[in-house]
């Protein structure tokens, strides 16, 4: 590769111009006098380009919490702004009528495992139940009996009469049985349904705790102690704020140059002078019509929680690969009206050049 031609830092030569006055006062004619200068050479070498863009933190989860229950407000342990983990306790709503049902549908389910013989966390299995053993012990005897009575009959011991009747006493016992079953297995199925009943209500108890669904600040809190909430009634807002979302607004030019995992820096007003960084995550598949722009979201740490979701970002996203550029000191580069000079070594003079700067490196600028 050629080397590029060298810049010339200028500090205040141009001052120092050699324009003479003679000893009569009258300005005479003279070659400018040489200037001692600083010359630094340049190179053309690749750096990473930056596209600037701007957007707003918010935070990582928003959630409107509701209650799940309705009733009274007792408690309020949390304020706007108070650090929560997942799981504290945001409000408490009055839990009296709850629990009474909770005790009841507990009695009712115990009474049911008592009849059905069920204590001691036992399986259900009909044949220990009270009622259907002792109807099975009653079958067992009938068809006993039967059987002596039917020898009896087949040697003519026994009447027509007495052998019908031992019969019919079979018959009714293993009736009965069969009765004793249904009844334990529509006596175990009332079980179930009494059980359905106390983890609901057990549920209700639990749900009079409305709690954080995960770690953050509280944003909001809507009820105060006295307050009579319903059913899916917001009573507070949780923000994860660690990390921090930054939603960033890229032209359509840029779209080709951002993807998942690029590296993002930005400033925000709150904090002059101070940078911070963060990383793309999400790029959205479509670009919006209306602004021609993409929307994109990268992850930001936040332990301190010094960012505050709503604060405006000024931030740059690295490109992809390297690109080639001159990169000169800015010291070396004056503007005018808007227009960037450097001056250039040709020979032993110095020459002024136009020229077109890009993004700074350092206490450098690139030229493209």
């Amino acid at each position: 590769m050629s080397r590029a031609p060298s810049f010339v830092v200028l500090a205040a030569s141009l001052a120092a111009g050699a324009c003479g006055a003679n000893a009569t006062g009258t300005r005479a004619a003279a070659e400018p006098a040489a200037v001692s200068v600083s010359a630094v050479t340049v190179a053309e070498q690749p750096i990473t380009r930056f596209i600037r863009v701007s957007g707003t933190l918010t935070a990582q989860e928003d959630a409107q919490v509701a209650a799940e229950i309705a009733g009274r407000v007792v408690a309020t342990p949390v304020e706007r702004g108070t650090l929560v983990n997942e799981g504290d306790n945001l409000i408490r709503i009055s839990a009296d009528e709850v629990e009474a049902q909770a005790h009841e549908a507990q009695a009712n389910a115990a009474q049911i495992e008592a009849r059905l013989g069920l204590t001691g966390g036992i399986a259900f299995d009909a044949e220990r139940v009270p009622e259907v053993a002792n109807a099975k012990a009653a079958s067992a005897l009938a068809r006993i009996d039967f059987g002596r009575a039917e020898k009896l009959h087949a040697g003519k011991l026994l009447s027509q009469s007495e052998f019908d009747q031992r019969a019919a006493q079979l018959d009714a016992a293993e009736r009965q049985y069969d009765v004793a079953k249904n009844g334990a297995a529509q006596q175990y199925q009332a079980l179930l349904g009494a059980r359905a009943r106390v983890a609901l209500a057990q549920k209700a108890v639990a749900d009079t705790v409305v709690k954080a669904p995960f770690a953050g600040a509280v944003g909001e809190r809507f009820v105060s102690v006295g307050d009579y909430v319903t059913r899916g009634m917001k009573v507070a807002t949780v923000m994860r704020i660690n990390p921090l979302r930054v939603e960033l607004t890229v032209p359509e030019q840029y779209v080709s140059a951002v993807a998942p995992g690029r590296a993002v820096s930005f400033d925000v007003d709150a904090y002059p002078g101070e940078s911070f960084s963060g990383q793309v995550r999400y790029v959205s598949p479509s670009v919006t019509a209306a602004t021609r722009a993409l929307m994109l979201e990268a992850v930001v740490p936040n332990p301190n929680g010094r960012l505050k979701p709503g604060f405006f970002a000024v931030a740059r996203i690295e490109e992809a690969g390297k690109q080639s550029a001159i990169l000169a000191p800015a010291a070396a580069v004056r503007t005018t009206a808007g227009t960037a000079r450097v001056f250039v070594l040709s020979g032993d003079r110095a020459e002024e050049r136009i020229v077109t700067t890009g993004q700074a490196v350092g206490d450098q600028l690139g030229r493209y």
